[in-house]
């Protein structure tokens, strides 16, 4: 299992369109992915979970995923997080 602490970049936070594209690059990938912010953890394959995170630019999660492909799971993710596409 890897975990990444990622510091949010995303003017207008996580919303719907950052939250989507989150949750379909999620679920390419076989590992369990979960995203963790201020002790809530939540699937990262959940559309309704990441947003009900409140998540805003500038917040800090944790990023986890447990499987076979974790390390580039995390790679995209975070990218994502950080505002890239």
């Amino acid at each position: 299992m890897r975990e990444k602490t990622v510091v949010v970049n995303l003017r207008q936070g996580f919303h719907i369109r950052p939250a989507t594209q989150f949750v379909k690059a999620a679920s390419a990938f076989k590992s369990a992915i979960r995203l963790k912010k201020n002790g809530n953890t939540v699937d990262a394959a959940s559309i309704v979970g990441l947003i009900a995170l409140g998540i805003k630019n500038g917040d800090e999660v944790v990023l986890s995923a447990d499987g076979p492909d974790e390390q580039e799971a995390i790679a995209v993710l975070e990218g994502i997080l950080k505002g890239g596409e």
